[in-house]
């Protein structure tokens, strides 16, 4: 049987043209260590692996989402057992200031530090993050948790101007974390000892008088009041952190089963792509050769 020479050249061009096709494809394998290069190559696992990545980018989300939460978290407790810890040292002296033993000048002298705790307590509830956002003014976070004016009458100078809302965020599928604070109550406090350290600063003082009692222990109720409503929080966010704690762990063990699975559908054998790259080179390079040697002969080298 004769085969025409121009058949016999388009054989031999698809045959190397297969075998080079398939020399890159093998090649990109193992550059990039995965075996399924287009989703045509195996529809049934580039369906899987797609779901997998898909689950894989949530799941880095939510543990972003937590990593961030768990930061302003303790950010806030910190904030917050700053404030109780001013709060006791205020406490204290104001235990000290009912002894009805001291004298006036004893009780001039608690102006001072009383001032400073005043000071310091206003000044932490109106922290600020490090986008200039205020921390515990609820979801109002452009506006002042509390403010003063002077003008106002005493006892009424400090108010709470932020908001209860609350902001949450994302940590996993279905589930949320409230992620902010509020300071509302401790314009109370500030107000007291507003009234307190005005009391106090009088040009006469009678440390048994009765206003005097009357407003020190007011105060100290006050104190109590706010110890007790910022312990409260600092429990709160204690728990959260706990449970957001567990979450990531689930995440990272969930992450760990994707990844593993991941790389079981979609990683290449090395060591077969070897034997396969390998045997598509010899058949090109014994294409070659048979293409080069039978094209030389002709029906007159029989002769």
């Amino acid at each position: 049987m004769r085969i025409a020479t121009s058949q016999y050249q388009s054989m031999m061009n698809q045959s190397l043209q297969k075998n080079q096709e398939r020399i890159t494809y093998v090649t990109q394998q193992m550059a990039n260590g995965n075996r399924i290069q287009l989703p045509s190559d195996d529809p049934v696992d580039s369906v899987r692996l797609s779901r997998l990545r898909r689950e894989e980018a949530s799941i880095k989300q939510y543990r972003d989402n937590i990593a961030a939460v768990q930061q302003r978290m303790s950010k806030n407790e910190g904030y917050l057992q700053n404030m109780v810890n001013d709060m006791q040292s205020g406490r204290d002296l104001l235990v000290w200031a009912s002894d009805g033993s001291n004298a006036p000048d004893d009780l001039k002298a608690m102006v001072t530090s009383l001032s400073s705790i005043r000071d310091s307590l206003m000044y932490t509830a109106n922290a600020i993050d490090q986008e200039g956002r205020y921390v515990f003014s609820g979801t109002s976070t452009s506006t002042a948790p509390i403010a003063y004016d002077a003008n106002a009458p005493l006892g009424s100078r400090y108010k709470f101007a932020g908001n209860t809302n609350n902001q949450t965020v994302v940590v996993g599928n279905g589930i949320t974390q409230t992620a902010n604070q509020n300071v509302n109550g401790m314009e109370k406090l500030l107000n007291q000892l507003d009234q307190t350290i005005a009391s106090l600063s009088a040009p006469t003082i009678d440390p048994n008088a009765p206003a005097l009692k009357n407003t020190l222990s007011a105060n100290l109720d006050g104190f109590d009041d706010a110890m007790d409503l910022l312990a409260g929080k600092i429990a709160v966010l204690g728990g959260q952190q706990n449970i957001l704690k567990t979450i990531d762990g689930n995440h990272q063990n969930v992450s760990l089963s994707n990844k593993m699975a991941i790389n079981d559908i979609g990683q290449l054998d090395a060591g077969a792509a070897a034997i396969e790259l390998s045997g598509y080179s010899t058949a090109l390079q014994a294409s070659y050769k048979a293409y080069s040697k039978i094209g030389t002969l002709s029906l007159f080298s029989a002769l």
